[in-house]
């Protein structure tokens, strides 16, 4: 071991078990436990069959490299030489803390107060933005812990009075370590008792608990590893439901933007289009975007309609809009938005989709003074996209009333 490494102290995570000496090739047994590859290699030559950590009999003698933590461990070398260093101020004593603290969110011995302060703990260091930090989170599959502690425990586990804030900040820490981890660990809401938990803590959460799982929602389609977990999700007429609710409701801005970008999200898979439709997705997003001139709605508005416009590929989603009793009138009056051209674009290109088809759509758009509002947009300083699509739909109105007018 060079000066630069006895500046400090070896973390406990850092050690073999067996050598008590800094891990140079760390392997990970059957059982999880990870030890120096010429230590146990030794200790099985010896005639020890038993893993040195947990005495579990080892049928499988095989062991793999655990590349993440040799790197975690290089990662460590490296900053112990820059003593100046923003993330230096003591690295052991961070790595061994973060272990405490993960000891204690897993052991049944911990009450609920110091698991909640546990979880104060991570919310504040996950904030504080640190490669090597980061690096600690994901060794130490803190995630994995968070999501099993959400979606894993009974009810009756935890006392009823910490219950609802023991989740909430937890799903906060969730949502706070999706950035910076492997979301690998997602793929447990595949499982239909956790899937049953993730729809209960929606429909009885606090505003705080169902934004999160939002959150939840929109971080599985970033990853191809958790694409089930969106389709799952996206396939849950309960969940769904439960989705549409909350964007239609005009006393929570922060978890009505949630919603929207959760909708959005699962309808970036083809699989979960026809359940968004059937769960009333175009139905919520006709009454966001309604809501469109009020200061914080109308940030997301494009968003939404953008979300409509991927569903009108089903003849259900065209259908769903041309049927809503203010659908077509909404987005008329959506045309001709100066502070919002992108609003204007997807008003245009959805009226042309389904004023194409329907004939009610049609002579609703009209009567609703869509003739004017085009009109409008073609003399204002929108972009040329926006006013050929404008055009297009002027030559299309125009062209199917004089066909409908000679019958």
């Amino acid at each position: 071991m060079n000066e630069a490494q006895t500046e400090i102290t070896i973390p406990h995570l850092f050690r073999c078990p067996i050598s008590l000496d800094l891990l140079e090739d760390p392997v990970t047994l059957t059982t999880g436990q990870t030890y120096d590859r010429s230590s146990i290699e030794k200790w099985i030559s010896a005639g020890n069959f038993t893993c040195p950590v947990t005495m579990q009999k080892l049928h499988d003698l095989s062991f793999v490299p655990n590349h993440t933590l040799r790197h975690l461990i290089n990662q460590w070398l490296q900053l112990g030489s820059q003593f100046h260093h923003p993330c230096n101020n003591n690295i052991s004593a961070t790595i061994d803390y973060l272990a405490t603290i993960k000891h204690t969110l897993e052991s049944h011995d911990s009450s609920i107060e110091t698991k909640l302060k546990a979880l104060e703990k991570i919310s504040v260091l996950s904030d504080e933005y640190c490669s090597f930090r980061k690096s600690c989170f994901q060794q130490l599959s803190f995630l994995a812990l968070l999501l099993e502690l959400v979606f894993g425990l009974s009810d009756s586990q935890l006392s009823e009075n910490y219950y609802m804030e023991f989740m909430e900040l937890a799903l906060s820490c969730i949502v706070k370590l999706l950035p910076i981890v492997n979301l690998e660990p997602l793929n447990i809401i595949k499982d239909e008792s956790k899937l049953k938990k993730f729809i209960f803590l929606f429909e009885k959460g606090t505003s705080s608990m169902k934004t999160s799982l939002c959150l939840v929602i929109d971080y599985s389609t970033t990853a191809t590893q958790t694409e089930q977990v969106c389709e799952i999700l996206g396939n849950s007429q309960k969940l769904v439901h439960e989705i549409v609710q909350v964007v239609v409701n005009k006393n929570c801005d922060n978890l009505s933007e949630a919603a929207i970008k959760a909708l959005s999200a699962l309808c970036s898979l083809e699989s979960n289009k026809e359940s968004l439709v059937k769960g009333g997705a175009i139905d919520g997003i006709i009454t966001y975007i309604s809501r469109c001139d009020t200061t914080r709605d109308k940030n997301l508005a494009p968003l939404a309609m953008t979300t409509m416009m991927k569903l009108l590929v089903l003849e259900s989603g065209k259908e769903a809009l041309v049927n809503h009793v203010n659908g077509i009138e909404t987005l008329v009056k959506m045309v001709f938005k100066v502070c919002n051209q992108e609003c204007s674009e997807s008003a245009v290109g959805i009226l042309s989709i389904v004023c194409s088809d329907f004939g009610s759509a049609r002579e609703v758009a009209i009567g609703a003074g869509v003739l004017s509002q085009l009109l409008f947009l073609l003399q204002s300083q929108c972009g040329t996209k926006t006013k050929t699509k404008a055009r297009m739909l002027l030559k299309l109105l125009r062209s199917k009333w004089t066909e409908e007018s000679m019958h």
